[in-house]
């Protein structure tokens, strides 16, 4: 009996151990954004000794977050949509229309998820540059939709097409049969019936989307295009000392990711699930 009592109390200990190496960075974080000036400089590791809330007004003002935060939105809901409505449309046509060349344009598709960003960057940036999109927001949103970021069209056609193949064909039999078009067929019952996986495939695509680096670093230049990812590199780079107004700037980054997966977190856990049975 004791030893099984202490068995429990070292696991629990160890468990508290590394629960406090995780928490405490994210206490500091949320700590500094709302301590006083002096007292980051003071004493930068202590926790909630002042509160000053203004240190968000000055971020978002004085630090140009706000301006980050409307682009990374705009190109964060134009990503969003594209793939989403992309992926959706020809996850069902590759799944349930029989043509010529099916597997082809599948695993076309497919080549998206096999070939590194890294080897196409250069000649993606000479080929947006002749079409005028350098420093443009375009130049983001159509190599993110095209996969770029990671989760674009090649994972969203792969995830959707599973998706519908999963779906049984007797229930679109009977729509049609109610004399449904192939359309209503769609909309109307194979599209509500696949919202799980579309909750699956948004929040990735969100969370890349939301936190992708490299395509506003390389194709946004100037410091008015920058997304909250660079905008955050940027102000920490040249303004070091301004810790409290960095730590501020992260989590307006980062609380419009938990708030959009607290939305989303049943129909997403409910699509992993689906997939994990499937």
């Amino acid at each position: 009996m004791t030893s099984r009592w202490l068995g429990s109390f070292l696991k629990y200990l160890v468990l508290g151990l590394f629960a406090v190496l995780v928490l405490y960075p994210l206490l500091l974080i949320v700590s500094t954004s709302v301590k006083d000036p002096l007292d980051v400089t003071a004493d930068p590791f202590s926790l909630f000794t002042s509160v000053r809330f203004a240190n968000f007004v000055d971020a978002w003002t004085l630090g140009g977050f706000g301006k980050y935060f409307w682009n990374t939105v705009i190109i964060t809901a134009f990503t969003l949509l594209g793939v989403l409505s992309l992926s959706v449309l020809a996850g069902y046509a590759l799944a349930r229309f029989h043509f010529p060349g099916r597997n082809i344009v599948f695993f076309t598709f497919m080549l998206g998820l096999m070939i590194p960003f890294f080897s196409v960057m250069i000649p993606l940036f000479y080929e947006l540059k002749d079409l005028h999109l350098i420093g443009t927001k375009a130049a983001v949103i159509l190599p993110a939709i095209a996969g770029a970021s990671g989760f674009g069209l090649p994972l969203g056609v792969f995830l959707m097409r599973s998706f519908y193949l999963d779906l049984p064909e007797e229930l679109a039999d009977a729509a049609r049969v109610e004399g449904c078009t192939e359309f209503q067929v769609f909309r109307y019952v194979m599209l509500p019936l696949s919202a799980p996986g579309v909750a699956v495939l948004a929040v990735l695509v969100f969370f890349q989307t939301w936190n992708v680096f490299i395509l506003p670093l390389l194709y946004l230049p100037g410091s008015e295009n920058q997304t909250l990812a660079t905008g955050l590199y940027l102000f920490a780079s040249g303004r070091t000392q301004e810790t409290e107004m960095i730590a501020a700037g992260s989590l307006i980054m980062v609380i419009p990711v938990v708030i959009f997966f607290l939305i989303f977190q049943r129909q997403f856990i409910k699509g992993l699930t689906a997939g994990a049975f499937k």
